[in-house]
């Protein structure tokens, strides 16, 4: 039985005497992409054209061929055409007949029941408004912060009740009384900072934020500018560091001391834009 794509990859890898994690790391990847590829689960890594550009990258790590690779991908995500002489006919359903007359009958009847009720509470209002006349008096002016009292009349003219009201006066907070907001505090006011790269040659660039959600990965060609917003810190890879500038709040982040000797560079930019050491990834 022919081997498959990802025993062909392993077998190429130890091989060459390469771990997963060695193989990830001359490639600038995370390892879960290799293992991925190596137990052939392609829908983890996306479209068709990142998978073919994954394996194109490993095959040529290891020494395999990427296209027979490639056409060992091409034959297990092939679809079958669709048989359309088996086409079922749609069966013919009256019940669409009947439903139109039944909702028209729902609607006469609510419309019917709104105006009814609609009618007759008009009817009780009123009715009950020329039953209970009453007056309102007060005495003279208030100031404010002291008691009103007001009587309450019946037709007759009587005083029904009293009762004493007392006349506020709302209070206002002082305008000083805010705080005053700095802009660096409005920047991150939903924990959240933008940075932007710049890229005068194509690199190789990841860049996670703190929860974990991917803001980028993959080859980014150059000259070109990407804007990220993401929860900081953000653990930044690049593959060639010389061709990348980034840029926190219109300020540069200086990372030129986390370059290594191969060009790649791993680091974290802090809310503040300052480039500090990454932690150390699974494996090392």
């Amino acid at each position: 039985m022919a081997e498959g794509i990802g025993a062909r990859l392993r077998s190429a890898r130890e091989r060459s005497r390469l771990t997963i994690l060695q193989a990830a790391e001359r490639l600038h990847v995370d390892p879960d992409v290799l293992e991925a590829l190596e137990t052939d689960d392609f829908a983890a890594l996306g479209a068709p054209v990142y998978v073919k550009g994954h394996l194109r990258h490993y095959a040529e790590l290891v020494g395999e061929s990427a296209d027979a690779l490639f056409d060992l991908y091409t034959q297990g995500t092939r679809v079958a055409a669709p048989d359309l002489t088996r086409v079922p006919k749609p069966v013919e359903n009256d019940s669409g007949r009947l439903i139109a007359p039944a909702v028209i009958a729902l609607i006469g009847f609510a419309v019917a029941g709104t105006v009814w009720w609609g009618l007759s509470l008009s009817h009780h209002s009123a009715a009950a408004s020329r039953a209970m006349p009453f007056t309102v008096s007060t005495t003279t002016a208030v100031q404010p912060g002291q008691p009103m009292r007001v009587a309450m009349g019946g037709p007759q003219g009587g005083i029904g009740a009293a009762a004493t009201v007392a006349a506020a006066t709302p209070v206002l907070p002082s305008s000083s009384a805010v705080p005053a907001v700095s802009a660096k505090a409005a920047a991150t006011a939903h924990g959240q900072i933008d940075a932007r790269l710049t890229y005068s040659a194509n690199s190789w660039t990841e860049v996670y934020d703190a929860t974990g959600r991917r803001l980028l990965y993959g080859m980014t060609t150059g000259p070109g500018t990407r804007k990220l917003e993401g929860v900081p810190p953000l653990i930044v890879l690049l593959g060639d560091a010389a061709a990348v500038t980034i840029a926190v709040g219109g300020h540069a982040v200086s990372f030129s001391h986390f370059v290594r000797s191969d060009h790649t560079a791993r680091f974290q930019i802090a809310p503040d834009g300052r480039a500090l050491a990454a932690p150390p990834k699974k494996g090392d």
